[in-house]
């Protein structure tokens, strides 16, 4: 691979899978913002919680095997093996993954359906049926990424988000009505994202030899270990952004200010989705790096700092405007009665920024083999987090969530950018 096209397959790949993402970040956005005008507050709670605990679970046991695809497909690709991908060891890990969340949610439907739902039985429903069928749309997206076929996989997230938003839209006009309407669209979203992986078989090679006996066995191995380590890199990044609405509705089970603490994490969480589009294409080009001689270790080390460098850049633009007009623009977007700080949520954006700054020093970890390092930092930081929302250490819960994830965030950053200098 030549600096050139390596630097330009990259910088193309992010910017067609960023166009799609972005506007996935937007619709989804939408969603919550269409809902909480349509939905009380107790009922806008039980939407916040249902997506937190979705996208927890999905995000936990599903990325680790979108992430292995990639990696995998991509570093082969750079070898020059474009077909025969050994799939056998992603899909049994898949279908395990699957099974173990199907056994947990039914053993823990009462205490879903009565303590988290409250009695919600279709919520309960909803989220069994989303989780399941996202199995397949996380598959799909490593398959595509692996292979550098942007553009479907912005369009697989973008027809999610579109399809999902739809259910919320039918509500706010009539053709519908309820919590249970708007909440359908996250279990509907996956199914309908999938009408994209008939085009990337229509562009896939039809010839080449099935991948050796050998490396199926090796990639069982090696496959489940970096599954785990990455299993664990996404329980530690879901309790960041969605374990302060949790503790919250633990800590204050009878009022709505998870919903708040929600929707003021939505400010870290829509970059954090269109961030996914440098993700996505960032593993398997780093991973391809790997592969090469020390022209393309140096080609790695800049894509870092390149990317490091923008969302500085980025960070800093979004916590000044949090900072100018944040509460104003919380009032507009969300219906809810909470009070949000100017100084609160220009910590949320600065705290999104070191996220996201660890978001690309992992992909960088992910691409170099070093999972469990980049797990372990991840796993700490995420337990300090928990402790922190636990602890009344500040009074006002939404006010404790915004610091929280700001701090959390930045010694994430710090921990990780030691793991990438040890290399």
């Amino acid at each position: 691979m030549s600096e050139a096209a390596g630097r330009g397959g990259f910088a193309a790949g992010a910017q067609i899978l960023s166009i799609g993402i972005a506007a996935t970040g937007l619709l989804s956005f939408a969603y919550f913002s269409v809902a909480s005008y349509v939905l009380d507050d107790a009922e806008y709670k039980g939407i916040s919680l249902l997506w937190s605990i979705l996208f927890v679970t999905v995000s936990v046991i599903y990325r680790p095997i979108e992430q292995l695809l990639s990696r995998t497909i991509a570093s082969r690709r750079a070898r020059g093996l474009h077909t025969g991908h050994p799939l056998r060891t992603p899909l049994l890990l898949q279908a395990g993954f699957a099974l173990a969340f199907l056994v947990a949610v039914v053993a823990l439907r009462e205490p879903l359906e009565q303590n988290v739902f409250d009695g919600a039985t279709a919520l309960y429903w909803i989220l069994v049926v989303g989780v399941l069928a996202y199995a397949a749309s996380y598959f799909a997206r490593g398959w595509l990424a692996g292979h550098q076929w942007f553009g479907l996989y912005g369009g697989l997230v973008f027809m999610e988000a579109l399809s999902r938003l739809l259910f919320a839209v039918a509500v706010a006009v009539g053709i519908a009505s309820g919590q249970s309407a708007v909440a359908l669209g996250m279990a509907a979203a996956p199914f309908v994202s999938l009408v994209v992986v008939p085009l990337a078989f229509a562009r896939r090679p039809r010839e080449g030899a099935p991948p050796e006996p050998g490396e199926e066995a090796l990639g069982l191995a090696r496959g489940g270990r970096f599954a785990l380590a990455v299993l664990a890199i996404m329980l530690a990044e879901q309790t960041l952004i969605n374990g302060g609405v949790l503790a919250a509705q633990l800590t204050s089970p009878a009022t709505p200010v998870a919903g708040y603490v929600f929707s003021a994490l939505l400010v870290a969480r829509a970059p954090l989705q269109l961030f996914q589009a440098v993700q996505g294409s960032l593993l398997p080009h780093l991973a391809g790096l790997h592969e090469a001689a020390e022209a393309g270790r140096e080609q790695f080390s800049r894509a870092i700092r390149l990317t490091l460098k923008a969302i500085a850049g980025f960070a800093g633009a979004v916590a000044l405007g949090l900072l100018v007009i944040g509460p104003f623009a919380m009032s507009v977007l969300f219906s809810d009665q909470a009070t949000y700080g100017r100084l609160g949520l220009a910590a949320v954006g600065l705290g999104m920024g070191a996220h996201l700054a660890a978001g690309t020093l992992n992909q960088a970890a992910l691409a170099r083999e070093q999972a469990p390092a980049a797990a372990a930092a991840w796993l700490g930081c995420a337990l300090a987090f928990l402790g922190w929302m636990l602890l009344p250490v500040v009074g006002d819960e939404l006010l404790r969530a915004e610091v929280g994830y700001a701090g959390a965030a930045a010694l994430l950053c710090a921990l990780l950018t030691i793991v990438y200098r040890r290399s």
